[in-house]
Parts: C-alpha cells; structure tokens; sequence
C-alpha cells in the first residue's frame, strides 16, 4: 500500500507540474500572438516578436508551439485578438502592485482581478495610483558561463546600461526603456541570444515588510499569476 500511496503522491505533484508548464505556455503563446500583431511576422525585424520567443526558449516552451502562436496572428479567430491592459493595486499594508495583463475582455479581467485584491485585503487602484513608485526598464540576462565579466559590464555601460547585476551565475544589464532595443542588439552582436529579454517595472522605493505581510502578498500574487489573462506582477515589498 505504502508503495501505491507514493506513486499516486508522485502523479499528483506531476500532474500539477504539467498543470502549471501548460499555464505558463499559454501565457507566453499570447504574448508571441500580440507581439506577431504588433508589426511584420518575422523576428528579425519585429524586436517585441524576438524578444517573446527568446523568453519562450528559456521557458523550454516547444518549436511547434511558439511557430503555432506566431501563425495565430495571421487568424482573425476568436480569441486571437488581445488587448494590453495594465492594472494597478495596493495590497495588504499599503503596498504597491502593477499587474500587466493581456485580455480579450477587458470586463471579465478587471472584474477577476478586482475580486482578487479585495478578497485579500486589497483593492483596485486609479491609473497612476502606484506607477509613480516604479520605473520601467529593459532587463536583459546571460547566462554568466563563457563570457567575461569585463566585456559584458564595458559593452552594456556604452551602450545605455544604467546597472549591470551579477546574480546566480546570471549577468543582467539593466537600462531605461528607450534604449531597450539598441542595448539588446549590441549584447546579442556580441555574446548571442540572451537567456531573456523583456521590459520590467522596478520599484524605485522598496517597502520592508514583516512575514506574515510577505505571505500574505505572496500568497496574492499567486492568485494573481493563477489567471489567465494576467502576464507579469510587479511590486514594492522587499
């Protein structure tokens, strides 16, 4: 029985696992699907394309599957057409949360994740509400194995780095969004493509919070993340 009871324990965890990779591939489909719609089919010269199927690859998301979201910007089926929307919350304690989402009802999105933040002691913000503590960058990351440290800190500064981390064997250059694409270029120019390269907002003033708080944000933002529509969470508790 012991032996049974351990295999069903295994399948179980398995079947979540494979729950939560087919999520995360749903997620980056959509995003391939926008960026696609966003300019011409190839990655070459649509950047935002490039920059979602390198972020695809790390997730170990299949070939057939990104060329399958790639061609579903071709469609006009229903729910190939998706809206950028994003959000804006305060958590437990006052803290802060911008939620991007991509959605093909705007209604249903608003109201889940509405239902969401008050369900958890939160509540849905005004637009501006909380942007103004955050700032938006561009994070590019490599793989910190056969690159010089040197190289990678002296090509991201002259080209619009405004800091270079050096994190988990990762090296990520971090810059302002207007200099995004022309920072990734010279990186990929030089080391190839990055392990990921994607806009993110950053807190500028970080909140110290105490465990239960952190749990409790924690456990919001998982609820968040669990929805289809929602792509990225960001927020300020450190």
């Amino acid at each position: 029985m012991a032996g049974h009871s351990q295999f069903k324990n295994i399948m179980h965890r398995k079947g979540a696992q494979d729950a939560k990779r087919s999520k995360v591939f749903a997620k980056l489909a959509r995003e391939i699907t926008v960026a696609a719609k966003s300019g011409i089919i190839d990655p070459k010269q649509n950047p935002r394309l490039r920059n979602a199927i390198v972020n695809a690859r790390h997730e170990n998301m299949p070939n057939d599957k990104i060329n399958k979201a790639v061609q579903k910007a071709r469609s006009s089926e229903e729910g190939s057409n998706y809206e950028e929307i994003k959000y804006e919350g305060i958590g437990n304690n006052g803290i802060s949360l911008i939620i991007e989402t991509l959605t093909d009802n705007r209604n249903r999105t608003a109201s889940e994740i509405r239902s969401i933040l008050n369900k958890n002691n939160g509540n849905l913000g005004e637009s501006g509400s909380v942007t103004f503590n955050f700032e938006k960058l561009g994070e590019i990351t490599y793989k910190e194995t056969n690159i010089s440290n040197d190289d990678f800190f002296e090509i991201s500064v002259e080209n619009g780095a405004t800091d270079v981390i050096e994190k988990d064997k990762m090296l990520i250059a971090l810059c302002s969004h207007e200099v995004f694409g022309k920072l990734r270029d010279s990186l990929e120019n030089k080391f190839g493509e990055p392990l990921k390269a994607k806009l993110i907002w950053k807190a500028i003033n970080f909140i110290n919070a105490d465990e239960n708080i952190k749990n409790k944000i924690m456990k919001t933002i998982d609820l968040l993340e669990d929805n289809d529509d929602v792509q990225n969470v960001y927020t300020n508790v450190k």
